[in-house]
């Protein structure tokens, strides 16, 4: 038989309407880090759901990218 292990997840949620002027009322963001420590997950409900998952060096890419594109 397998063994089991239960943990618990960190996790962070907030509303999106304190970001985004276009979100809906009920829209919202959770990031939850994996127990392995390698990345996280992203879930965002606002015009649709949307998860993605990203290790920590996809996410130091995004942020790269994006500030190059904010200059």
């Amino acid at each position: 038989m397998n063994d089991i292990t239960l943990y618990k997840l960190d996790a962070a949620f907030t509303s999106l309407q304190k970001f985004d002027c276009l979100a809906k009322p009920d829209a919202f963001i959770e990031v939850a880090l994996w127990h392995n420590g390698d990345g996280f997950d992203a879930h965002l409900s606002s015009c649709g759901e949307q998860t993605f998952k990203l290790t920590w060096g996809e996410f130091k890419a995004l942020k790269k990218l994006v500030k190059e594109l904010d200059k």
